[in-house]
């Protein structure tokens, strides 16, 4: 009877682990999404640098399926919309890196909603750059987890609680976890990819999605002295223009900052081995797509592996990215596919790979890469990508390009100028843009012109153009609300000035506030404080007997409105301009 009884036991075990083995091994796959934050194409061993340690990023581009034409927008915050949604960022209302033009639309669905659809865990570490303020956080566009820095950069203006640290800002920092302030200590880059790692850990047993968004090497150029010693004797110019490929000047500010871009991104690296190790150790790195890319070209002028342009131009350096893509249980990897693709691809990708479905009551710009990676045949080769960025809003026939079929047309001119005034490439025969062709071109630079124009005028026609994002201000959801300079609108080029008009786009539930208004630094006293909502003004007098940085105005009464919250300080004649705003209703 014993026997029987441990046999059956036994069997029951047996029976247990494979059922256990069997439900790991049809386990949806795991999402590992990495990006970096204005790393060049030619910032890496893996295209050709010699000056730059990457062994991880370069290890891993060998055993994954590397897109060799593929394409962002020319800033950060345009790329991580398209790159969530699938969709050219003027479709999301993403049209800026401040201004008020990163703040997506909340009816924008993201990659992590659809995931978290499909019964994923979700986790942001990182740069975000998509809206600060409810509802548009991560947390309100599909993340379960967040350990997120504010606006476009730490110590930019947007993101006050690294803003005043100046050249330690990247150094223990107070972040945001789940909305809710933390202080953190170490290198920005180990805290956001150690917190992926312990979200990885914790989710193990179910599928999940880790947007690992490194905000480095993005300005301003802060590492760890361990890792700048390794680069600051090298030469960034050594050993180029001599292939065949154009090598552009470098300033000596310029060699300096590769010195520190390189001594970041090979922090990056280091931080990557610790994660893929801990895929290994988990034993799921089988099942785990992993993407790496970056967001735009370098903001810098250094090595660029013959690109023509830097961040924020649409010429080749600044809109051409790495795209490397390894999932082992699902395709082989080693290989290169030259067709054109794009941010916008990923989410129809991940959609294929998964089995979820693409949104189909909008407008999807992307294509599934999977066809490609399978060598199925597709049509993707006649796609055409657009590209766009100039500061605010888009200004017709500025920096500006469209490519299809090898050709490229780059427009740097009026918005009357005759075709002669464009720049033609053929990027078969000329890579890096050194010959236009426009003049012997004409009848084939108007067909892609045909296609910008109308490219363009279904783009700022969209209604999340029209009708720009809204904050809600006193949604239990987020209270207080803190607005910042980022997504505050107004006078372009609006960063840390004090005398310069702005506002912002709000929602406001009626009610009582207590309003706390902070200045970029103290004011002086005795002025008067207006806060215009719509069609009505709150003011209060100072009363202060020397210079102050905050304001406070209590149980001011706010009217329901959607409009423009205007602030200003007025003293003397001369008026300020707030550094951010604290509304809390009570």
């Amino acid at each position: 009877m014993m026997h029987i009884q441990g046999s059956l036991s036994t069997l029951i075990l047996f029976l247990s682990l494979s059922f256990s083995f069997a439900q790991q091994a049809s386990k949806a796959p795991n999402i590992i999404l990495i990006i970096t934050d204005d790393q060049g194409y030619g910032d890496l061993g893996a295209t050709g640098n010699p000056h730059i340690n990457t062994p991880t990023i370069d290890a891993f581009a060998a055993e994954s399926v590397r897109f060799t034409n593929f394409y962002v927008s020319p800033v950060c915050a345009p790329t991580r919309a398209s790159l969530m949604t699938g969709r050219y960022s003027l479709r999301t209302g993403v049209r800026d890196t401040y201004n008020g033009g990163a703040m997506m639309a909340e009816s924008e669905i993201t990659i992590a909603e659809l995931l978290k659809s499909k019964d994923y865990a979700t986790g942001i570490f990182g740069k975000w750059h998509l809206g600060d303020n409810y509802p548009m956080r991560p947390s309100d566009q599909g993340f379960d987890e967040s350990v997120i820095h504010l606006s476009g950069g730490m110590g930019q203006v947007g993101d006050f609680t690294t803003y005043y640290q100046g050249n330690r800002s990247y150094f223990d920092p107070v972040l945001w976890h789940n909305n809710e302030q933390e202080s953190y200590a170490g290198y920005c880059s180990d805290i956001f990819a150690n917190e992926a790692i312990n979200f990885i850990e914790k989710n193990k047993d179910k599928p999940f999605f880790t947007y690992l968004s490194f905000n480095a090497p993005h300005t301003p150029l802060q590492v760890p002295d361990e890792y700048y010693q390794k680069y600051k004797n090298i030469d960034p110019t050594a050993g180029f223009g001599k292939d065949g490929k154009p090598f552009y000047p470098m300033s000596e500010k310029d060699k300096e900052d590769a010195r520190r871009v390189y001594a970041m991104v090979e922090n990056i690296d280091d931080n990557l081995n610790k994660l893929f190790r801990k895929l290994e150790e988990l034993g799921i790195d089988d099942n785990t797509v992993v993407i790496f890319m970056t967001d735009n070209g370098p903001q810098q002028q250094r090595y660029l592996a013959g690109l023509k342009g830097l961040k924020s131009s649409t010429y080749q350096g600044g809109i051409r990215a790495p795209f490397f893509i390894r999932y082992p249980e699902g395709f082989k990897g080693n290989k290169d596919i030259s067709t054109l693709t794009a941010h916008l691809d990923v989410l129809p990708t991940l959609a294929d790979i998964v089995g979820f479905e693409v949104p189909t009551d909008r407008k999807i710009d992307g294509h599934s890469m999977l066809p490609l990676i399978k060598g199925e045949n597709t049509e993707a080769s006649d796609r055409s990508y657009f590209a766009y960025w100039t500061r605010k809003y888009p200004e017709l026939y500025q920096n500006i390009s469209i490519q299809k079929s090898g050709w490229k047309l780059v427009g740097n001119t009026d918005y009357n100028s005759e075709i002669e005034k464009f720049d033609l490439f053929n990027l078969n025969e000329d890579p890096y843009e050194q010959h236009n062709i426009v003049a012997k071109n004409s009848a084939k630079a108007k067909e892609l012109k045909s296609e910008m124009d109308a490219i363009y005028i279904d783009l700022i026609n969209e209604e999340n153009q029209k009708t720009p994002a809204v904050i809600q201000i006193g949604n239990p959801a987020e209270n207080p609300t803190i607005l910042n300079r980022n997504d505050a609108s107004g006078e372009r080029g609006m960063w840390a000035q004090e005398d310069i008009f702005g506002y912002w786009n709000v929602s406001v539930e009626p009610g009582l506030y207590d309003i706390r208004v902070k200045f970029v630094k103290p004011v002086p006293p005795q002025g008067k404080m207006t806060i215009e909502t719509s069609n009505y003004a709150n003011i209060a007098f100072d009363k202060s007997s020397g210079p102050v940085d905050i304001l406070e105005m209590k149980g001011v009464n706010l009217q329901e409105i959607k409009g423009q919250l205007v602030p200003f300080y007025e003293v003397k004649g001369q008026r300020y301009f707030p550094f951010w705003i604290e509304l809390t209703k009570k």
